[in-house]
C-alpha cells in the first residue's frame, strides 16, 4: 500500500497551525531566523505533539526582513554557524517538551539554492551532520543537495510541492513568475496525485517528467493552505494511500 508524508511549513507567523495539524503527518518549524521565536516554537511543538505530527527543523538564511526568500550575502562559515544554531534551538525546545527531531528541511532561497549550488548544499549537509546526523533531510529529486547528502550517507526523503509549479529541470518556478503558486484546489489535487501515484510531474511546458515523491509539502502561508491540506488528505486517502 503506498505511503506518503504530508508536510507543512509552520511557525511562520500565520497562526493557522491548529487548523493544519489534523491533516498533516509532518511539520517544519521555523527556527527564528526567517520567522518565529521561542514562544511560537514552543506553541507549535505542543500542537504537533497533540496531533502526533512529526517535527522537523526549518532553518533558513538569517534574514527576517525578506522572510528568507532572497539569496543572502553571507560567508559559508557564518551561514553554517547560523544553521547549527537554528537546529540546536529547535532541538533544545523539543527536549524541554520530551519530543525528538524527526527531520530537517531548509527554507526558501536556501532550499532553492541548494538544488544547484554545491557549496551551499555542503553547508546544509555539514550543519545536519554536526547537529542531527541520524535524522532525515528532506530534499528535491534531481538536485545537488540530494547528491551531497548521499555522498555523506545522510538519510534523505524526496520532497515534492503540492502548491508549486515545476520547470522541466524539476526546479520550482520562481515566485517572481505569476504561475509559480497553485491555489486552485482541483489543479492541486491533480498535480499531487500525478506525482504520488505516477511518480511524474506535469511541468509548465506541459511535459511529463519523472520525479520521486515521498513527502509532499504545502506552504503554510499559502492563502488556501487549509483547504489544500484538507483536500489532499481526502483525495490521497480515497486512493488508498496511507498518510504517515
Amino acid at each position: 500500500m503506498p505511503i506518503i508524508d504530508i508536510n507543512c511549513d509552520v511557525g511562520e507567523g500565520v497562526n493557522n497551525e491548529a487548523l493544519l495539524m489534523p491533516y498533516i503527518s509532518s511539520c517544519n518549524i521555523a527556527c527564528g531566523s526567517h520567522a518565529g521565536d521561542v514562544a511560537t516554537i514552543d506553541r507549535v511543538i505542543t500542537l504537533a505533539q497533540e496531533y502526533q505530527v512529526n517535527i522537523g527543523a526549518h532553518p533558513s538564511f538569517p534574514d527576517r526582513e525578506n522572510f528568507g526568500r532572497q539569496i543572502m550575502n553571507i560567508s559559508l562559515e557564518a551561514l553554517e554557524e547560523s544553521l547549527i544554531q537554528q537546529i540546536e534551538l529547535l532541538k533544545e525546545r523539543l527536549h524541554l517538551q520530551g519530543g525528538h527531531l524527526h527531520h530537517i528541511k531548509a527554507h526558501g532561497a536556501l532550499y532553492n539554492l541548494s538544488v544547484v549550488d554545491k557549496a551551499i548544499a555542503k553547508v546544509i549537509v555539514n550543519a545536519v551532520k554536526k547537529t542531527a546526523p541520524k535524522v532525515m533531510l528532506y530534499v528535491p529529486c534531481n538536485s545537488i543537495i540530494e547528491q551531497v547528502a548521499k555522498e555523506e550517507a545522510l538519510f534523505i526523503k524526496y520532497e515534492v510541492f503540492a502548491d508549486r509549479n515545476y520547470n522541466d529541470d524539476l526546479r520550482l518556478v520562481s515566485r517572481s513568475e505569476k504561475n509559480a503558486v497553485i491555489s486552485d484546489l482541483s489543479q492541486v489535487v491533480t498535480h499531487i496525485l500525478t506525482m504520488v501515484l505516477d511518480q511524474q510531474v506535469n511541468t509548465i511546458s506541459d511535459k511529463l517528467m519523472p520525479i520521486k515523491a515521498e513527502t509532499c509539502c504545502v506552504h503554510g502561508d499559502n492563502k488556501a493552505a487549509i483547504e489544500i491540506v484538507k483536500q489532499i488528505h481526502r483525495s490521497l486517502t480515497q486512493k488508498g494511500i496511507v498518510i504517515a
